[in-house]
């Protein structure tokens, strides 16, 4: 079932978006060459535990899990596209970070995503969080009361072809409000003006996921979580909380 936001319930996730912005720029500043990957996750759980806030990722479990997420950020590395484990493993130079996070404030949720490189970037990668930077303002761009979600994916499909990105086809964004999913599924491609009407009061998580290799083939990892390239090649995350207003998108994962 589809829940329509009051202006009211708006501004109560515009707190827990903040708190998930807030986070990401913590995590953002901790990551550097040598820093594990847990470590990053302890500094996430710390913003979350000072803001009163909980973690929508801890425990989660899909019916495709084999176990309950352990971490409050998903860190994923290199060809991993999305849900990776923040695990032991230390950012060396030129590392390709996606870290994505969600918050749970006052009974209202907010997610969102960042890509950034670690020490010394690679051009290539840096084109990469670029167009997957321009797919998500083209998302965010498309959702205006009166569109329809068909809008928003064509919007990111178009800017993933045209940089010759793939994309993995069975993920996309989502409804977001009292629980980190809800209806309706967000695609990042579809047929502009189909699918299903934005109105006012609609809040989505728009995320695309590019992936440099061109193709949209991708495996899961052995821990059951990990989304990875078949061909070795890296990918890129970026995502926000966006509401539907009369007067434009508003991003509630702003800090």
């Amino acid at each position: 079932m589809v829940e329509i936001k009051t202006d009211g319930e708006l501004e109560a996730m515009r707190e827990a978006g903040r708190v998930v912005a807030h986070a990401l720029a913590a995590v953002r500043e901790a990551a550097r060459i040598g820093v594990s990957l847990r470590e990053l996750d302890e500094v996430a759980r710390g913003v979350l535990d000072k803001a009163g806030a909980s973690s929508p990722f801890l425990g989660y479990r899909p019916s495709f899990a084999p176990t309950p997420f352990p971490g409050v950020i998903c860190a994923s590395v290199n060809d991993a596209v999305v849900h990776g484990i923040p695990g032991g493993h230390r950012l060396r130079d030129g590392d390709l970070v996606s870290i994505d996070c969600g918050a749970q404030l006052d009974g209202w949720t907010g997610d969102a995503a960042i890509t950034f490189a670690v020490g010394t970037p690679r051009p290539a990668d840096l084109a990469l969080v670029d167009a997957t930077q321009r797919a998500l303002d083209a998302g965010i761009a498309a959702a205006l009361a009166g569109n329809r979600m068909g809008d928003i994916a064509h919007a990111v499909g178009t800017v993933a072809d045209a940089a010759r990105c793939g994309m993995p086809a069975d993920f996309g964004g989502h409804g977001i409000g009292r629980t980190m999913h809800e209806d309706p599924h967000v695609p990042n491609r579809g047929r502009p003006g189909r699918g299903f009407p934005l109105r006012h009061g609609l809040v989505l998580a728009i995320e695309p996921m590019l992936m440099a290799g061109g193709r949209d083939a991708y495996r899961a990892d052995a821990d059951g979580w990990t989304l990875r390239t078949t061909d070795g090649s890296r990918a890129a995350h970026i995502e926000h909380t966006v509401a539907i207003t009369d007067d434009g998108p508003r991003i509630l994962t702003l800090p």
